[in-house]
């Protein structure tokens, strides 16, 4: 079958779960878009899961628990039931074994919000077969391009790929007091900062030019962005986008396009951007 497209999600803070925003709605309507489609499963990367060592680790745990939310009532995600595929995690390690990486699977893994909260946005009617591959504590970003690269035949197999992270993230700029004292994380009492709004535009001229190699250049290179440190003061959120040019940056998915779909900024410098490169073959029933 045609590859599957691939997604880049910006999480933002865990009041994405609670609040209705132009994420939101994006994330569900390709949620709608990949079961039109038939998908087999999820395989994501998130930002907030590393290994202990020198390794990557996938979830292989069979009735995980989920972890708690802050500012969100738990009613928004209490009673979600989470479907781990544990078989497509052990493919998983064998493919990332296959490919050099010390790979191996994780049976205690319990989820934490940056993916279950995009997979409740996405899938509202129930989880679909999920597989959570970790991140490797070393942050290098060519590492991480390769995950993607390893895990990108199961593109091929009826899988989504995605990677839950941010374009810009840096808590420590962020503008906390209106979200504290008012449960308003959408508040824009200021404009955001000029490092944090031309770093988000070089990550969109970067995704904007579509899949291929070049893409994984691009998207590697960004670490090197004189404001790359202001605008993610640790490297975590920025690996699931790594991941995701690995996984639609082969000779193949030259041409793929890429999109800015959906947008929101939060907690005044803090963006939250939504993109998908490649598209559903157009022999497919796709959701409008």
């Amino acid at each position: 079958m045609a590859p599957t497209p691939v997604h880049f999600f910006s999480h933002g803070s865990t009041m994405m779960l609670g609040e209705e925003s132009q994420s939101a709605d994006y994330w569900k309507k390709c949620g709608d878009e990949a079961l039109a489609n038939g998908i087999k499963g999820v395989v994501i990367m998130g930002a907030h899961w590393a290994s202990n060592d020198d390794a990557i680790e996938v979830a292989t745990n069979p009735e995980p628990q989920k972890s708690p939310v802050a500012y969100v009532h738990p009613s928004k995600y209490k009673d979600y039931a989470l479907k781990p595929d544990v078989a497509t995690g052990h493919r998983c390690v064998d493919l990332l074994s296959a490919a050099g990486f010390n790979a191996r699977a994780n049976p205690g893994f319990n989820w934490i919000h940056d993916t279950y909260l995009i997979l409740i946005r996405m899938f509202p009617g129930g989880c679909p077969p999920t597989t959570i591959v970790s991140m490797n504590p070393r942050y290098d970003p060519h590492y991480h391009m390769r995950v993607g690269a390893a895990l990108r035949p199961l593109r091929e197999q009826g899988y989504l790929l995605l990677g839950s992270g941010g374009a810009v993230h840096n808590l420590y700029r962020n503008v906390w007091d209106p979200m504290i004292k008012y449960g308003d994380n959408f508040a824009q009492t200021t404009p955001p900062g000029p490092w944090a709004l031309e770093f988000r535009q070089s990550v969109e001229d970067v995704l904007s030019r579509g899949g291929g190699p070049g893409l994984r250049r691009r998207v590697t290179r960004l670490m090197k962005h004189p404001l790359f440190r202001d605008a993610h003061a640790t490297d975590d959120h920025f690996m699931a986008l790594c991941f995701v040019s690995g996984a639609v940056g082969a000779l193949e998915d030259q041409g793929q396009p890429g999109v800015l779909a959906a947008e929101d900024w939060e907690l005044t410098n803090m963006c939250n951007s939504q993109f998908t490169i490649g598209t559903w073959s157009a022999s497919s029933t796709t959701v409008r």
